[in-house]
């Protein structure tokens, strides 16, 4: 009964559009819709939404291929809603991603912390095919296209912000702790999927192995390399990224972009080792080139630029005398190109004396290079060298005190502080290489080689922003 009232309704709505098209032919003077011609069809159908584009693709060849000209480059679209009524709010995020032709190949949701998620997961898979990868997170934040002013704004959930506007007319200055942010993606000649890094804490390591090859294992049975084009890569908080960051810095080619959030909270579920489900402590979204892309669709690039906000202090220190518990490391340190051993008070007086007034009240890290071992499985052992930072939480007349449980007597860092004026040069740079996507901005501002001449790997930064660039090459014409 059910399915016969959807067919009915569905009839129903083909009369109407049926209606509509031979009104407006009518009033054109077009006896037929195919009188209008391939530019104004197409400048009509530009103008569709999502759904209906959809239907219109299906019409007629001739159709299909005014519809496949349109929807030639990539394209993202986003929004955010902050109703406060949860249905209306998926509505309005649907609403308006679909407002234009665009046919999804991913979708993002992220909620805020105070969402009732299991609704809204429900609400959007009901909305959305089952065979789009679909990425359910909760995050500190968001930046999206509000649907009610049409204009981008950034949101810290949780914080005091001035909206003039709510669903519900709330004045502005009250606590915002409801939203939800969709990001759908039209990708052409790229497949995309999930992979799912299961929480084990048993045996994580031998997980992040198997993460690792199930995405080269779905690079290469849809593309001619087993390496994908990009990975956007969600880490739950709480869980170390860094295994899987060098891991896969070991298992893909230099040109494999990687970029993601290592602080959010998963919401979804996958499939376990054992054929069960289980939560995710990281997911994976591939985007591997289609092998098997028709001749007309051209090549989708993936490119990274990176807005820095710290600047490097002093000169290089090496770690002498080193204690740790489970959070934290507590160390004494000597300069490269001196034999006294520091204390953590001489190591920050020192530090304060580089910086002088330039920066109040310093936010300090430390770059410590590591030399790991790395491989996959049973390959080739390889060793790498990369640049990990931890926050300085102080010091005293014994020792300096680090936010890490992972350093070693003797291994190299370098201290680097939260610089302001540093973070907004950096932007203005990003924002002009975005501006002219400018493919030679230098992303890896941190890799260099160490004292034994070796390249240094950042994989990861702080206070920072990492910006994914898609760029589209058309295919040549016959």
């Amino acid at each position: 009964m059910e399915n016969q009232s959807l067919r009915s309704l569905k009839k129903m709505v083909k009369m109407k559009e049926k209606a509509h098209t031979e009104k407006v032919c009518s009033e054109l003077n077009i006896t037929e819709i195919n009188d209008l011609g391939e530019d104004l069809l197409q400048r009509i159908l530009s103008r569709l939404p999502a759904v209906s584009f959809a239907s219109a693709a299906c019409v007629s060849r001739s159709w299909t291929t005014v519809c496949n000209r349109i929807l030639s480059f990539p394209k993202l679209s986003s929004a955010i809603s902050f109703n406060r009524c949860l249905e209306d709010a998926v509505d309005e995020v649907l609403d308006k991603v679909f407002s234009e032709p665009i046919r999804p190949h991913f979708a993002l949701a992220s909620f805020a912390p105070y969402l009732h998620f299991v609704p809204a997961q429900n609400l959007i898979k009901e909305k959305l095919s089952r065979t789009i990868p679909l990425i359910f997170t909760v995050s500190d934040g968001v930046i999206g296209r509000d649907v009610l002013t049409d204009e981008f704004r950034e949101v810290q959930w949780g914080t005091h912000e001035e909206f003039e506007s709510f669903a519900d007319g709330s004045p502005s200055g009250e606590l915002v702790n409801i939203g939800l942010l969709l990001t759908v993606g039209f990708l052409p000649g790229v497949k995309t999927d999930i992979i799912h890094l299961p929480v084990n804490h048993q045996a994580p390591m031998l997980h992040v192995d198997d993460f690792v090859m199930d995405i080269r294992h779905y690079s290469s049975a849809v593309s001619d390399s087993s390496s994908p084009a990009g990975i956007i890569l969600f880490v739950d908080r709480g869980e170390n990224i860094r295994p899987v960051l060098q891991r896969m810095e070991y298992a893909f080619a230099k040109d494999t972009v990687i970029l993601g959030n290592p602080d959010c909270h998963i919401l979804q579920k996958g499939p376990s080792r054992d054929g069960g489900v289980s939560y995710s402590a990281a997911v994976a979204l591939v985007f591997a080139k289609d092998k098997n892309k028709p001749v007309d669709v051209g090549e989708t690039q993936f490119d990274v630029i990176l807005s820095s906000g710290i600047s490097p202090i002093g000169t290089p220190y090496k770690a002498i005398s080193v204690k740790t518990n489970e959070t934290s490391t507590m160390l004494t340190a000597k300069r490269l190109t001196h034999h006294e051993h520091l204390d953590g008070q001489a190591i920050l007086n020192q530090i304060y004396d580089e910086l002088g007034d330039r920066i109040l009240d310093p936010v300090l890290y430390i770059g410590v290079t590591k030399k790991r071992r790395c491989s996959i499985g049973t390959e080739k052992v390889r060793w790498l060298h990369f640049l990990e930072f931890h926050e300085v939480t102080g010091g005293d007349e014994e020792y300096l005190f680090v936010d890490s449980c992972d350093i070693k007597t003797r291994e190299p860092f370098r201290f680097y502080v939260a610089d302001p004026k540093a973070a907004l040069s950096s932007c203005s740079k990003a924002s002009d290489a975005l501006r002219h996507l400018k493919q030679d901005f230098n992303l890896s501002m941190y890799d260099k080689d160490d004292e034994e001449g070796a390249s240094v790997r950042s994989c990861e930064h702080v206070y920072s922003a990492v910006y994914l660039v898609m760029s589209y090459t058309p295919a040549p014409r016959c």
